[in-house]
Parts: structure tokens; C-alpha cells; sequence
């Protein structure tokens, strides 16, 4: 179909132009190097060092994306209605809410990507473990298979952006997935000191679940990104998902938490003595409405269940994948909104 075609060339395109872009090489930088110093970071504590070490690192990867998600978002979105270079597209013709739809899906694949590439990192880095005293080993396998990824998908990008002019930040983030992958995959059978591990302690699916949930509430910002830049530029659109951000961490305490207090309240009072226009209900349906419209981030967050050594179950994936999915289409539904009232001549 004519219309598929069209949407999978705006997603290629738009992905290509998001992981060339410099801030997308200099976030995953930056989320590797505060990655790989969780680790010392971590050796502060008092206790649990490990658990500090997962706060860290899945903040790390977190924070990347919400600051990734913006950047590429006015990128590929604002920055192309500023310049008229959207009209190329839109006179193809393309409708418009196809043009929103397929820059979603090239900046979520960027999102995917580059979230990935610091996942592997924070696994080889979990792999490793912390150091709370100085007799603890090194894990050697850890330390070559992950450097040796390291040096390998630097030295290529370094050696095809010589040679054959390939875009740096791209080779690095493309060669990468796989090397960190085949390190990871191989790090998983060995122990620190090269002796043969068991599987069953070496992998753990809950940091994997837990890293899924971070990709859709990454998902999610991308969305909300998206739709904000088709009116707003860069600055304001960080603005928004920063906030919508630290308001959707906070929806618990700000919402919920006011919404059963107001419950108990109005469960004490005699029913003859309440209407549904009296303060307490009206405050009630403001917080509800508030807690529906803003996105719960608190539900994609699982590093307290991961800290309590808690078990993450599928039901609860299953329940939290499709809220994102909503959310989602919320968030494009809104975009496509904004920009059908856009002039862009």
C-alpha cells in the first residue's frame, strides 16, 4: 500500500537523521561514562552497594532519554517547520498525520537504539559487580569481552568515518549493538576468574524487565516530544518533558495520595450530607482528571521492586505495555492535532 511506503521512507529517513546528529553520540557517551562510574560511585554506601549501583545506572539510562528524546524530537520536527524544509514533504503529497506518525517512529527506533546500547553497558557493568573491599576480584572476562567491544566499535567508527566518510556517532552506535551484545552474551558463561557459571545466577530477567518498562516510558516522552515540537522549539519542548516527566514520577503523591484522602474524608460524612457539587467531590474529580491526562511514570520505575528483591511478574508487564500503548497514541493523536492547524508556507 502506497500509504506503508510512504511511512516506512518517513522513518528511515527521520532515523537516519537522528543518529547522526552529534547530541546523540555525546548522550550516549555521557550516559556510558556515568554508567561505567556508578560502579566506584556505588562503593560509598554503607550496605548494599549493589543496590545503589541499579539506582544509579537505570537512572542514568532514564535521564539519557528523556534529554535524547527532546533533542531529536525539535530536531526532526520544529527545526524542519522553522527552515520550510517540511513543505518538501508534506506537497508530496503526505498527510499530515502520517508525517507525525512516521517521525515518531524514527525517533523511537533512535530511542530504542541508543537505550539498548547503554543497557548492554549497564549489564556487562552489573556483570561485573561492585568493589566494596579491596580483595574483591576483578571479573576478567567482564573487563576483556566488554573493553575489547569497547575498543572495537570506537576503532571502526574512528576507521570508517576515515576511509569510507561514514558518519562517526552512527558507526559507533550501529557497530556497537552488536559487539556489546555477542560481549555480554559471552560474559554470561564465565565467572571472575574464568571458570564456567551458572546461567541461572549469571542472567537476570528482572533487570532485563526492568530496562523494557524504562524503553516504554521512554517510548512515551518520545511521543509527548513529538507532539509538543510541532509547535514549540527546542527549549520549551525540554521544558514540557522535563515536567511532564517529574509530575508523571510524582502522580502518586500528588494525586492518589489526595484522591483517598479525600475518599476517607466523605466515607465518614452521612450521605444525606454530600452532593456531587459540594468542595470534596469537586476536588476529588480535579485530582482524578489530573492523575488521567498526566502519564504515570511511577508504573514503568521498577528499580525499588528490583532493590526489594521482588519478583516482576508478566501480569504486571502485561497491564503497564498497554498503558504506554495508550499514552502513545494520546500523545500522537494531540501532535497531529497541533500540527493540522500549522502553517508551514
Amino acid at each position: 500500500m502506497a500509504w506503508i511506503e510512504k511511512l516506512l521512507a518517513l522513518a528511515r529517513n527521520t532515523m537516519l537523521e537522528c543518529i547522526r546528529q552529534p547530541v546523540t553520540l555525546v548522550t550516549a557517551v555521557i550516559g556510558f561514562i556515568f554508567v561505567f562510574l556508578s560502579v566506584p560511585f556505588s562503593s560509598f554506601t554503607m550496605e548494599d552497594d549493589q543496590r545503589m549501583f541499579v539506582d544509579i545506572g537505570l537512572s542514568t539510562i532514564f535521564i539519557c532519554g528523556i534529554i535524547l528524546s527532546a533533542f531529536l524530537a525539535t530536531g526532526v520536527v520544529s527545526r524542519e517547520i522553522e527552515n520550510k524544509t517540511v513543505l518538501t514533504v508534506v506537497s508530496k503529497p503526505v498527510p499530515r498525520p502520517l508525517f507525525v506518525v512516521g517521525k515518531f517512529l524514527g525517533v523511537a527506533s533512535v530511542l530504542l537504539m541508543v537505550t539498548l546500547w547503554l543497557g548492554f553497558i549497564f549489564m556487562l557493568t552489573e556483570l561485573h559487580g561492585t568493589m566494596p573491599t579491596v580483595r574483591t576480584p576483578y571479573n576478567q572476562p567482564v573487563l576483556t569481552f566488554g573493553l575489547a567491544a569497547v575498543v572495537l566499535m570506537f576503532g571502526g567508527g574512528i576507521w570508517c568515518n576515515f576511509l569510507y566518510g561514514w558518519n562517526f556517532g552512527a558507526t559507533v552506535i550501529s557497530l556497537g549493538l552488536p559487539l556489546l551484545c555477542i560481549a555480554y552474551c559471552v560474559c554470561l558463561i564465565f565467572k571472575p576468574e574464568w571458570g564456567t557459571a551458572d546461567l541461572a545466577t549469571t542472567f537476570k530477567p528482572n533487570l532485563w524487565k526492568a530496562l523494557g518498562m524504562l524503553m516504554v516510558a521512554e517510548l512515551v516522552l518520545g511521543a509527548i516530544a513529538v507532539a509538543v515540537s510541532t509547535r514549540l522549539g527546542q527549549v520549551l519542548t525540554l521544558a514540557i518533558v522535563l515536567a511532564t516527566f517529574m509530575l508523571g514520577l510524582l502522580s502518586d503523591w500528588l494525586f492518589a495520595r489526595k484522591m483517598q484522602q479525600l475518599s476517607d474524608l466523605m466515607s465518614k460524612l452521612p450521605a444525606a450530607d454530600q452532593s456531587w457539587h459540594d468542595s470534596m467531590h469537586l476536588q476529588w474529580g480535579f485530582y482524578k482528571v489530573m492523575q488521567s491526562v498526566i502519564p504515570n511514570f511511577q508504573l514503568f520505575w521498577l528499580s525499588d521492586a528490583l532493590t526489594q528483591k521482588k519478583n516482576i511478574g508478566f501480569e504486571y508487564i502485561a497491564t503497564a505495555v498497554p498503558y504506554g500503548f495508550v499514552l502513545i497514541v494520546m500523545a500522537l493523536t494531540l501532535g497531529t492535532f497541533l500540527f493540522q492547524r500549522r502553517e508551514v508556507g
